[in-house]
């Protein structure tokens, strides 16, 4: 039997709308406000959507429950498949004891917390995410911070808040290509559009993540460095987006970022060293000499970076399109789920043409990110001089200590797929999308709803970018500007989504605290947002000319 997606299925949006933001609320108010923990919130938000899914929209309650189960597959591979994977990894070095070794080789770059941020969470965190994305870089980042004496708290949510950025071209591309294919999208001048609003926030997002850190006069301490941080990521980010291509932004832009500030940093340190690894305000925080260093001798120190040195070739390799798709001919096997494959019709004014929502489950376990972490993690427990039993005992250790969060993924990701194929998320959407003349601003704004729904930018591209599409024709408005809009503005509800929360929490083993780590990027990410949408606004109305294609 098929399913009609009805997106107003009261005949008020405004109560169809309230009906549709129950299931979130509700997760946000358990995880945020009511300090309930992450798997048990996940769990009550996913039954707020059952119930109005089949309640309130009147979907079928089998195809609910499929479209629930399609999403905790999901949850387990990619998402949670990454998260176990590089905690085995820092596991492994955390007990061999090379994490003291690549703490005292940052400090022989700079001892400075804030310097140590800019390059690790802001120019190291986009390398990842533009190599693989889907909560890697947050993985990476929050547990080298975590590793180097930065607070829980610190290390979670100064990670979410500089993984924005990048992750419009995360994955070599993959949220912009996406778009493009799906809805039609010319790639190369949306790709153009992106790098024409990101590199803003590329400059702006590493002097907020130092103010977000330790204040507002810590971060003009130093705002020198910040600065050829910020200009060494949107020059290249635009450059390539628009000249080139999107598959290789944040790779090139990061490396171009990361290398000046190693060598900005050569000639040039601040007067007054930041050692706290404490966001300012939380505990005591002063501003004071740099203590004295261990030294390690360059072997001690490659020893203790060929880990991540490993990991860096494996996540880069298992992202290149050619390298997934040799590994998918060899296994990927597909699972379409019955009762709910095909039988879910989208309709307009989400798409010109009602079309049929498919839902495959694809086991690519070989292509899997994941997989290639575990692999780089082996290699480097070898190289580490750890036998075959240990490593196993290891594995096994970490999968008990992430099992709660694993758990608290599936649960987050059947949420968001559930309200994928009920229509309820697009409810909401269309909410934004009956703004008029101010649909710049909100339309950008449902990019961020997007992906701090479903965790993903291109899974907010696909959800919304045809809608957008369509508002846009309707409205007179550029298509390809509200395109690149919706994933401009996505990158900033990267930081509130719950998986990356959760995915941070488990890097810094900082179990039952995502409520802490969500009120405290909250603010952030709803800010930048706004700026966004401001950005695209001026853009639409104020100025015309950044919409002419420059190629």
């Amino acid at each position: 039997m098929v399913w009609q997606q009805v997106y107003d299925p009261f005949g008020s949006m405004a109560l169809s709308t309230l009906l549709a933001a129950i299931p979130v609320v509700v997760m946000l108010a358990a995880l945020g406000f009511f300090h309930i923990k992450a798997h048990i919130a996940a769990a009550l938000g996913l039954a707020a959507a059952f119930c109005v899914a089949v309640f309130a929209y009147s979907m079928p309650a089998a195809m609910a429950g499929k479209a629930a189960l399609l999403g905790g597959f999901t949850g387990l591979l990619p998402i949670g498949w990454i998260v176990l994977n590089i905690i085995f990894l820092q596991q492994l070095c955390e007990q061999n004891g090379s994490f003291k070794v690549l703490q005292a080789s940052l400090s022989g770059i700079t001892n400075d917390r804030r310097l140590q941020l800019l390059l690790i969470a802001f120019c190291f965190g986009a390398f990842f995410e533009g190599a693989a994305g889907f909560g890697t870089p947050v993985a990476v980042t929050a547990g080298i911070l975590i590793g180097l004496g930065f607070s829980p708290l610190a290390a979670s949510g100064l990670s979410l808040i500089a993984n924005t950025a990048p992750v419009a071209f995360g994955a070599l591309g993959s949220p912009v290509i996406t778009l493009a294919k799906v809805h039609g999208y010319d790639l190369m001048e949306v790709t153009a559009m992106i790098g024409r609003q990101l590199p803003f926030f590329s400059l702006l997002v590493p002097f907020w993540l130092i103010w977000a850190f330790a204040g507002r006069k810590a971060m003009w301490d130093i705002w020198p460095a910040i600065l050829v941080t910020g200009l060494s990521f949107a020059i290249p980010q635009f450059l390539v987006s628009n000249f080139i291509g999107p598959e290789l932004v944040d790779i090139i832009a990061a490396l171009v970022s990361m290398a000046s500030l190693i060598l900005f940093l050569r000639v040039w340190q601040p007067k007054t060293v930041w050692t706290s690894a404490s966001l300012k305000g939380r505990e005591a925080e002063t501003a004071r000499p740099a203590a004295t260093v261990e030294k390690y001798s360059r072997a001690e120190i490659v020893r203790a970076w060929t880990p991540w040195l490993i990991l860096t070739v494996f996540v880069f390799i298992w992202g290149l399109p050619p390298v997934k798709a040799y590994f998918n001919t060899l296994f990927a096997p597909k699972f379409p789920m019955d009762g709910l494959h095909n039988l879910v019709m989208r309709v307009p004014p989400v798409v010109p043409h009602a079309e049929p929502e498919s839902a495959i489950y694809v086991f690519n376990l070989l292509s899997a990110t994941g997989t290639g972490i575990l692999l780089s993690a082996i290699a480097g427990a070898l190289f580490m001089h750890y036998s075959l039993g240990a490593i196993v005992r290891t594995f096994f250790r970490t999968l008990w200590l992430v099992r709660y969060s694993l758990l608290t993924i599936v649960l987050m990701l059947a949420l968001g797929t559930l309200t994928r194929y009920s229509g309820t998320d697009t409810t909401l959407g269309l909410a934004f999308a009956n703004t008029g003349a101010l649909y710049p601003f909100f339309g950008t704004l449902m990019g961020w709803l997007g992906v701090a729904m479903t965790g993903s930018d291109t899974a907010s591209n696909v959800l919304f970018g045809g809608m957008q599409k369509v508002a846009a024709e309707q409205l007179g408005l550029a298509p390809n500007l509200m395109g690149a809009a919706n994933s401009s503005g996505g990158v900033m509800g990267k930081m509130i989504d719950a998986q990356s929360i959760v995915v941070a929490s488990t890097a810094t083993r900082w179990i039952n605290h995502e409520g802490d780590i969500l009120r405290f990027v909250f603010f952030h990410s709803l800010a930048l947002a706004v700026l966004v949408g401001v950005l695209v606004t001026l853009q639409a109305y104020v100025w015309p000319f950044t919409l002419m294609v420059v190629r």
